[in-house]
């Protein structure tokens, strides 16, 4: 769905709550496919018995992968990704888990080259089925303003 959302819509401290997505075998085995990282706390259950989580891990950019995605439910044309800061894997999150995305606007700045944009940050933890968090990153978005909207 589109919907237009300018930076003056933006609210700090609001936040959203995606739906939930398990992790499943295949998605270890696809994620390792398609970056080449077949490390054994990821792939080998008989070598992850011997770690101290007893059970193979998933790929951390899986999950940041999976749970930014999950947060992708509206295309807002007034809006782009910057990048992402501060990205931590907190927890580690095993097959059968179950993640949910929550973001909460952090931070709401103008931007200091582009006077029409101003800069949202989005704080996106990743939360497993028992509401830890496993995964945190801020999510930077530009976004036109809307007096710079209104005069293009």
């Amino acid at each position: 769905m589109e919907k237009a959302r300018y930076f003056e819509d933006y609210q700090q401290g609001e936040q959203r709550l995606t739906f939930g997505r398990t992790i499943t075998e295949t998605d270890f085995v696809v994620h390792a496919g398609h970056t080449g990282d077949f490390f054994p706390h990821h792939m080998d259950a008989e070598f992850a018995k011997t770690t101290p989580f007893e059970k193979r891990i998933a790929h951390g950019t899986m999950i940041f992968a999976i749970g930014i995605g999950l947060t992708a439910t509206e295309i807002n044309p007034c809006a782009f990704s910057y990048g992402y800061d501060r990205l931590r894997f907190v927890r580690p999150v095993f097959i059968g888990d179950t993640i949910k995305t929550r973001v909460t606007i952090s931070a709401k700045n103008d931007d200091p080259k582009r006077p029409h944009l101003g800069r949202i940050v989005e704080t996106t933890e990743v939360i497993n089925q028992k509401n830890e968090t496993v995964l945190v990153a801020d999510h930077i978005l530009l976004v036109e303003r809307k007096d710079a909207a209104q005069t293009a």
